[in-house]
């Protein structure tokens, strides 16, 4: 009888183990459950719409007004120097004096040429004068006022002569005095006091360039020669009022265009080699911060277009579609967006094509933001940027 009541002991207690063993199990299934996370918080906002001025870039290079070599035109020995080297001077400023004894000498002969020319006028004149008189009187023949004639046209024509040897003097004595064409700078002279110049064609003594104003050559596609015209034509600009159109420039080392001037000249013909239009901007260069030779960015303002939606520039991605943006769509679910961009205003890109002033940006996270996924968007708002000082 103990045995049998020890047995049954024994069952009943493995049936409760196996009961608590169970419990145990399903405890711990009911723990492990797998519960999917919560959607990511994303930042979006909505588009900023503001009125942006667009822009033609392109580069540039300063290049002189004026840039010549001066140079000797009459053979002699240089004489003076009447400058110092880099100086600035004016226009019809002696810079250079050559020999000037021969030529004076030159002019004086040609001086006395002409008198002695118009002595002869004088005398021929005269003497034709009386034989047609005599000719009236019968007393002379008339061949004898033919020769007479002859004789005052001939000595009309070294009269003639004389006047362009005296004036050729004249203009080889000016020649012996170099000046300034231009207000500008005289670079470092080429030659010496003493040295003989002239001999076998031009001599160069030094150059002078002109800084104020300054030109900024440039060239733009054939694209934005068609859009320079079409902003032109909203503008209500002709042609003749290219001059009309200003033209920004900034150098290497400057922020933003500080340097404002106007278009000067457009090539009348696209260049079908490139592809490209020549152009040229005038700037005022006061102080000479612009020198030749400058690299200039160069912008050219095409007018102000009106609600341009602008997003952060890092919000862009791309792949080989082109540029994308990342939208937080229907129910909260990430849309991968195709874009068509425009020029960089600040931290902003304006965005031409594709989104609409409604959709709701992801401008960050966007390693976390996956199309076809939902997300839990956190709103933000963009600040408008300044249109000024831009870059593209």
């Amino acid at each position: 009888m103990a045995r049998k009541l020890h047995r049954m002991r024994r069952a009943a207690l493995a049936i409760g183990v196996a009961f608590a063993a169970a419990a145990t199990i399903s405890a711990c299934s009911e723990k492990n459950a797998y519960v999917a996370p919560p959607p990511p918080r994303i930042d979006v906002a909505l588009p900023v719409k503001q009125t942006v001025t667009r822009y033609l870039y392109a580069t540039g290079n300063t290049v002189a007004v004026n840039d010549i070599a001066l140079v000797a035109r009459v053979q002699g020995f240089l004489q003076e120097i009447d400058y110092k080297d880099g100086d600035e001077v004016k226009a019809g400023t002696r810079l250079f004096v050559i020999e000037q004894e021969p030529y004076q000498l030159a002019l004086e002969q040609a001086q006395a040429g002409k008198a002695a020319a118009d002595a002869s006028v004088k005398q021929s004149q005269a003497d034709y004068q009386r034989q047609v008189d005599l000719l009236k009187q019968r007393v002379v023949a008339q061949s004898t006022v033919d020769q007479s004639a002859a004789a005052r046209d001939a000595d009309l024509a070294k009269q003639k002569q004389s006047e362009a040897d005296v004036k050729q003097a004249e203009l080889n004595l000016s020649y012996t005095e170099v000046k300034a064409p231009f207000d500008g700078l005289v670079t470092a002279r080429q030659v010496s006091v003493g040295e003989l110049v002239g001999t076998g064609g031009a001599t160069t003594l030094a150059n002078i360039v002109q800084l104020d104003p300054i030109y900024v050559n440039f060239n733009v596609s054939e694209q934005d020669v068609l859009r320079i015209r079409a902003a032109m034509a909203k503008r209500g600009l002709k042609p003749q009022d290219l001059k009309k159109v200003p033209v920004e420039i900034g150098l290497q080392t400057e922020e933003g265009y500080p340097h404002k001037g106007l278009l000067d000249y457009a090539s009348p013909t696209v260049t079908a080699s490139t592809g490209t239009l020549a152009a040229r901007g005038v700037f005022d260069n006061k102080g000479r911060p612009l020198l030749p030779g400058f690299f200039a960015r160069v912008r050219v303002p095409l007018g102000a277009e009106p609600d341009m939606l602008l997003v952060p520039d890092r919000a862009i991605g791309s792949d080989q579609s082109g540029r994308y943006l990342l939208i937080a769509g229907k129910d909260d679910v990430v849309e991968q967006r195709t874009v068509q961009i425009g020029q960089l205003v600040g931290e902003l890109r304006v965005i031409t094509a594709g989104i609409n002033p409604d959709d709701r940006v992801v401008v960050s996270g966007l390693l976390t933001a996956v199309p076809g996924q939902k997300i839990e968007p956190q709103m933000k708002t963009l600040t408008a940027a300044a249109t000024d000082g831009v870059v593209q």
